[in-house]
């Protein structure tokens, strides 16, 4: 949950959403249109690794005219657009051509994060294709481990509490991993060396520790780890922090440096550093990565100077290529995620995107540079945050449409529906895994309604085929959060038992009927029967029966 959110859902208790953030200013240098390309006449069908080698199909329906014949392949490194990278291997120019060269992994030459395209000869190399990153690096995965899926039910904890969390039935959890503190010696005291590509690395071992820690930790009490990854700006980090998000704006992540060779070089360590480090052995495993939290909410948590969203979407993707295709060249069963808030169609903050909007370049990009298995981390907050009633919210925020405002629990259907379309689908031609990663429900206007919200929830994630996880935001009340009447713990501040708690406790158990018979009772209607006719409930203003 974004820190601006708690603090407007403080700013306003009965009433509407307020904007309150100033949009920040469009940064001139760097417009950041992308052209479509409708006019390249060669297609990049696919970019393979096969063996110790690369090997890339193309096709055109008419060759492109050229002064000797031949077509040309370059690698360019992300931040590179255009015939400047490295021609890798050329063929002759023809309705189907086929390049083969060297994958060069773990060398200073390696193409496992490059992105290729086709050009001809023509007074200057001139461009003819689209971009086009490998698609299938868990073919050279030296570490993959087996999964540890069993359960849905989950929680972002407060707390290391294993008692607690297996008293819950608790299968997963989620941590945030900070990236700028990870890096760079430190104190010196506790340096972890790693070269990689043929550059020399530092990471803090003392920073680290903390992560190992819980990693083995899950792994020793049985729960399937999600690990967050953010950008936070430390001074080892520096070269990191992308160039439109080095100004004075503060918030917890910042785009990742997508830009120049250094910080591009460094993300790509980075990745395999984590994917090296949790993929087994003595720490234990990370079977799902998220890349960056809440892309959409630019201000907040994935900052950048720019509100064009072409360049947004555009340099987070390339972040997003290093991080899969790094991670997955390690452990090909590991999951790797984007996520977006729930702001479908409506802003609370000017200067942010809408999730919908911002999903779907994401996706474009994803099918025209190569389709991946990109797995989606969603947060189905009610709207607002503070709104008791996960089955009756307001109709001025959600409604059983596309153009909905807000995706919530109520509607949740509506984006897995839309995850259905065609040009959603996996490589393999399923729906993608969707991870409610992270979500919870306030008490301060009823422990009845956060027992009531949660039972639903759950209810409705458990019925959806396309959920895989249900995690509920923190263990325990947070005394700031609070200000804001937002108590999602299922623990009071003393550490005493909510009525919410025995009711998670026993979701997906044989004693789960109970739980909803009880939660039916403080709705009015059966929770099943809400769940499976989809039945759409709604208010106008903020009392229960408005």
């Amino acid at each position: 949950m974004n820190l601006m959110k708690r603090i407007l859902a403080g700013a306003m208790v009965a009433v509407t959403m307020i904007a309150s953030a100033k949009s920040a200013a469009v940064v001139s240098d760097f417009s950041g249109a992308v052209a479509e390309a409708a006019g390249r006449p060669v297609s990049i069908t696919s970019c393979t690794i096969q063996g110790d080698n690369v090997v890339v199909n193309v096709s055109c329906s008419s060759v492109p005219s050229s002064s000797d014949g031949k077509f040309y392949l370059y690698a360019d490194e992300v931040y590179q657009d255009g015939c400047v990278g490295k021609i890798v291997a050329e063929t002759a120019a023809g309705t189907n051509a086929t390049f083969t060269f060297p994958l060069n992994h773990y060398t200073a030459e390696s193409n496992l994060s490059k992105k290729f395209l086709v050009a001809v000869k023509s007074g200057s190399m001139v461009q003819v294709s689209d971009e086009h990153y490998i698609t299938n690096p868990e073919a050279k995965a030296t570490k993959t481990v087996a999964r540890n899926d069993h359960g849905m039910k989950g929680i972002l904890p407060n707390s290391a509490d294993a008692a607690t969390f297996k008293d819950l039935g608790v299968a997963q959890m989620v941590y945030n991993l900070y990236m700028g503190d990870i890096v760079g010696p430190g104190d010196g005291s506790n340096v972890i060396p790693f070269s990689y590509n043929g550059v020399d690395y530092q990471f803090n071992g003392a920073a680290l520790a903390q992560y190992d820690g819980f990693v083995r930790w899950c792994h020793a009490n049985n729960f399937q780890l999600t690990m967050t990854i953010l950008n936070n700006k430390t001074e080892a980090g520096a070269d990191l922090i992308h160039p439109l998000s080095r100004d004075a704006h503060v918030c917890p992540g910042y785009a990742m440096n997508t830009k120049e060779d250094g910080g591009t070089q460094h993300l790509k360590a980075i990745a395999a550093f984590l994917a090296q480090r949790y993929s087994g052995g003595a720490y234990g495993t990370v079977d799902n990565w998220v890349i960056g939290n809440e892309v959409n909410a630019r201000t907040e948590w994935y900052y950048l100077n720019s509100t064009n969203i072409e360049l947004n979407v555009s340099e987070y993707v390339k972040a997003f290529r290093i991080f899969y295709n790094e991670i997955k060249a390690v452990n090909a069963n590991a999951r790797v995620y984007t996520s977006f808030d729930q702001e479908w169609n409506r802003k609370s903050n000017p200067g942010c995107f809408l999730s919908k909007e911002y999903m779907d370049r994401f996706n474009y990009y994803m099918n025209r540079e190569g389709n991946i298995d990109w797995s989606l981390s969603v947060h189905p907050y009610n709207a607002p945050l503070f709104d008791p009633y996960a089955w009756k919210q307001q109709s001025q925020y959600v409604n059983t449409t596309l153009a909905t405002p807000y995706i919530t629990m109520e509607n949740i259907y509506i984006l897995t529906d839309y995850m259905c379309q065609a040009s959603y689908l996996n490589p393999a031609g399923a729906v993608r895994n969707i991870s409610l990663s992270e979500i919870g429900y306030t008490s301060s206007f009823g422990e009845d309604a956060q027992l009531a919200s949660i039972v639903y929830a759950y209810t409705m994630a458990e019925n959806n085929p396309y959920i895989s996880s249900f995690i509920l935001f923190r263990e325990t009340d947070d005394a700031h959060e609070m200000e804001s009447n937002i108590a999602q713990g299922l623990k009071n501040l003393d550490g005493s038992k909510k009525m919410s708690y025995d009711a998670y406790k026993n979701l997906g158990t044989a004693n789960a009927a109970a739980v909803k018979a009880q939660a039916s009772q403080i709705i009015g209607q059966d929770v099943n029967a809400l769940v499976t006719t989809r039945t759409f409930l709604s208010r106008k203003g903020w009392f229960l029966n408005d």
